[in-house]
């Protein structure tokens, strides 16, 4: 058990260290976000503040999980498709964000583009889990364990998309998301030292080490964002750790702020398109509370809760 802190602190010291020097290299590049013309009209003041922060805690995490998997001798297929989620999301995000950054805009990668990059990292997940032959079994509610290919492959794809960009919609305040995914994969690197699956404490431990560096520089007033090289990439993990460790239907309450703020968006569209009105002052959610007079700190702290109610509602009831 010692031994799991220590991919905490590796990361976490990678991430201290090489953070300010990254914040300011984008300063003196004026290279900063630019804040979509929709969004709150207090947002405005944030515009310019260096961004794609998530970089250095996404290499921070995968350098931490790598020399301290080969150290124990835990380094197996379980932290290569861990490694593959969070370095291949974190990828598509560093072009979005890097093609934001170069044509000054709040438009980085076609939804196209991003949704092809996304399924192809999936894919690939999927070929090293069926070259491990991992079990296809996945539970179905009212029907049991189902044993399909098929559906295994279209679940892993779906549940891959889906929460990378779940986290992504749900980085919107200064600390928000990164306080939501410490307390995320906390409640994994717990499951997963129940499990005695300690590629996966060892990968869970080393992000939550960076995240726990990084929002030193992140909670509000933010002096860098993480972008979507962050954001995708936490959502990719998170996915990839439930499902390694058979619990993918966890992430759901585990997750149920990312749910929330996805729901929110969706049911927005829906509501707009068919009867032409709004549901929520704005979405995603976070930013309907913003409406409604809430700080940037009270929505963060209260969706903290919320976070961390529905993983201690999990560990009691499931866990």
């Amino acid at each position: 058990m010692q031994y799991s802190l220590i991919p905490f602190v590796s990361s976490f010291a990678l991430t201290v260290i090489v953070l300010p020097l990254f914040i300011g290299f984008m300063r003196m590049h004026h290279e900063g976000q630019q804040i979509r013309d929709e969004g709150p009209k207090w947002h405005e003041k944030k515009s310019g503040t260096p961004t794609m922060g998530g970089v250095v805690f996404n290499l921070a995490s995968i350098i931490s999980a790598i020399w301290v998997g080969f150290w124990q001798h835990n380094f197996n297929k379980s932290i290569w498709i861990l490694i593959i989620a969070f370095f291949g999301y974190g990828l598509i995000g560093f072009l979005d964000d890097g093609l934001k950054l170069f044509y000054k805009r709040n438009l980085g990668l076609r939804a196209w583009q991003k949704l092809l990059g996304q399924i192809i990292i999936a894919a690939v997940i999927i070929l090293v889990a069926f070259s491990d032959h991992f079990n296809t079994g996945i539970y179905v509610p009212f029907f049991g364990i189902v044993t399909s290919v098929v559906l295994f492959c279209l679940f892993i794809l779906f549940w891959l998309v889906g929460f990378s960009n779940a986290v992504n919609l749900s980085d919107g305040l200064d600390g928000l998301a990164t306080g939501l995914s410490i307390i995320a994969y906390g409640t994994y690197a717990y499951m997963a030292y129940r499990q005695d699956n300690w590629a996966v404490v060892i990968f869970t431990m080393a992000v939550i080490g960076g995240l726990v560096g990084f929002l030193i520089f992140n909670h509000k007033p933010a002096k860098i964002f993480m972008g979507d090289a962050g954001s995708l990439a936490l959502g990719g993990g998170l996915a990839a750790v439930s499902i390694l460790l058979h619990h993918p239907w966890s992430l759901l309450l585990i997750g149920i702020v990312f749910v929330c703020e996805t729901a929110s968006v969706i049911l927005q569209v829906i509501s707009f398109q068919t009867t032409g009105k709004r549901i929520f002052k704005m979405t995603p959610i976070h930013h309907h509370f913003e409406m409604l007079g809430w700080s940037e700190w009270k929505v963060d702290i209260v969706f903290w809760i919320v976070g961390l109610i529905g993983s201690i509602i999990y560990l009691v009831i499931w866990g």
